[in-house]
């Protein structure tokens, strides 16, 4: 018991030693080429043993922070000043206009699934981070607990203990739901479309945020819905001035945006610009589908809130799923649809009957034992590294004046190149080395973003990844 305690306590000192040293290299106290104390030093200073001295280099080792020189000692590797400029807000033409997504841009992501491409442009985890052996534990201990070997079809409304897990897991973003309030789907994105049949017609109006995610314009374009793309901030989220004089100009039937890690821009809205949408739209009865997909994506210390955590009346419909978070072909999602529940479920009902029950009770069975929590800590902790990593590189191979987001969770960097590189052409350039981008142009209905590429960081960071980086700067520059 003792020694336990002893472990813990050293636990404790070295994440505090971690994130000590991290804030001064941010807050630029401790600048690159700058000399750390040594292993011992940084003990007898600090007070704690050599081993957790050792220990909390080799965590600022790897996450790129900082980097040992043979008989020489550590020194700190990662410069804030190199990537100090964030990506411009680019706002429409100023008079407010309505965007046909006939007119959007049409691209065709090549050889997305190709083993020969170095996929930067997918944000999801890859294979490396997904607990498989625990994910098929759950599904075998799942099938084994259920009398019917869950072949049957399952409860209209969603599997009652997943639905069950999911409410319980709302305490993290605020919200105070229960079971009741819960419908599963098929994905995060079938969530998403059946609010937006349910709250539209054809030929409406809906909000969006520029940029926004592609797959966003492929649901518009399916249900011959109009859009009105509204300016992110790559820090605060959608502007909350220019959202608020639309509604007064144009017939906004229903908003959808991604509060928290949007993508591609990584912001998160504060919490007192959330709670101020949720007034507005309130106030004008329009609902709000918000999209957070990637809430549980956060390299902070605790879950940022949602827009629904401050609904009182049931305009805010929340859809989400695990495809970011645990595994993407489980293909297990839902919404918490407030006022809107039986429209919903009446949707399901004509469209797909009930989602698959084996995966439902996996997940659920995974959330159970506490499996989530724990894997949880683990891709936040990896992502957050190669966050850092990624820009790291971006910083020192792209050209100076490169200008790339800082997301605090997610799985996104937006990068802003000079005004006359074309992104789409770069995206060629980068195929033909088998090397995958997502060009700006496919994040907005016009060419706002030509500029401007997205890079995901949720391949482990490694030699191939970093030559892959300078090879596209080389490109940019070659442009």
């Amino acid at each position: 018991m003792e020694k336990q305690l002893i472990a813990q306590h050293d636990d404790f000192l070295y994440a505090q030693i971690v994130s000590r040293i991290e804030k001064q290299i941010k807050q630029n106290l401790l600048k690159t080429g700058d000399r750390l104390p040594s292993v011992r030093a940084l003990s007898l200073e600090q007070g704690i043993s050599i081993s957790t001295s050792y220990k909390a280099y080799v965590e600022l080792e790897n996450m790129g922070m900082i980097e040992a020189r043979p008989k020489s000692g550590y020194y700190v590797k990662f410069s804030p000043a190199k990537v100090s400029h964030v990506p411009t807000t680019k706002p429409p033409a100023k008079k407010i206009a309505q965007a046909s997504v006939t007119d959007m841009i049409a691209m065709v992501y090549q050889n997305m699934d190709s083993d020969s491409v170095l996929r930067l442009s997918r944000s999801s985890p890859p294979l490396s981070m997904i607990p498989m052996a625990k994910l098929n534990k759950s599904m075998m201990e799942a099938i084994r607990k259920s009398p019917s070997g869950n072949i049957n079809y399952e409860n209209l409304q969603g599997n009652v203990s997943l639905r069950r897990q999911i409410a319980k897991n709302a305490f993290n973003w605020g919200g105070n739901i229960t079971q009741e309030d819960v419908v599963t789907t098929q994905g995060c994105m079938e969530a998403l479309i059946f609010c937006l049949r349910a709250l539209t017609k054809p030929g409406d109006t809906i909000a969006i945020e520029s940029p926004t995610y592609f797959g966003i314009f492929n649901i518009m374009l399916s249900l011959d819905l109009k859009v009105l793309e509204i300016p992110v901030n790559p820090d605060t989220g959608i502007d909350l001035d220019y959202l608020g004089q639309a509604i007064n100009e144009v017939d906004i039937k229903v908003c959808l945006f991604v509060t928290n890690f949007s993508n591609p821009v990584g912001s998160c809205m504060p919490d007192e610009n959330k709670q101020q949408l949720v007034t507005l739209l309130a106030a004008k009865k329009i609902p709000l589908i918000e999209d957070d997909i990637y809430g549980e994506i956060y390299f902070g210390k605790s879950r940022p809130r949602t827009c629904k955590s401050y609904d009182k009346d049931g305009w805010v419909l929340l859809c989400s799923s695990v495809s970011k978070s645990i595994a993407p072909g489980y293909r297990v999602g839902w919404c918490i649809p407030g006022r809107f529940k039986e429209q919903i479920i009446n949707l399901k009902m004509m469209h797909t009957i009930s989602a698959a029950t084996p995966t439902q009770a996996a997940i659920a069975h995974f959330f159970e034992t506490g499996r989530y929590d724990l894997h949880m800590r683990n891709l936040r902790k990896a992502l957050y590294t190669q966050s850092l990593r990624y820009t790291q590189a971006i910083a020192t191979y792209f050209p100076s004046g490169t200008k790339i987001s800082r997301p605090q969770g997610g799985y996104a960097l937006w990068v802003e190149l000079d005004k006359h590189i074309n992104a789409f052409e770069l995206y060629q350039l980068a195929m033909a080395q088998n090397i995958s981008i997502a060009p700006g142009q496919i994040f907005s209905t016009d060419a706002r973003f030509t500029n401007f590429i997205r890079i995901s960081f949720g391949l482990s960071f490694d030699d191939v990844v970093e030559q892959s980086i300078k090879v596209l700067g080389e490109l940019v520059r070659s442009l």
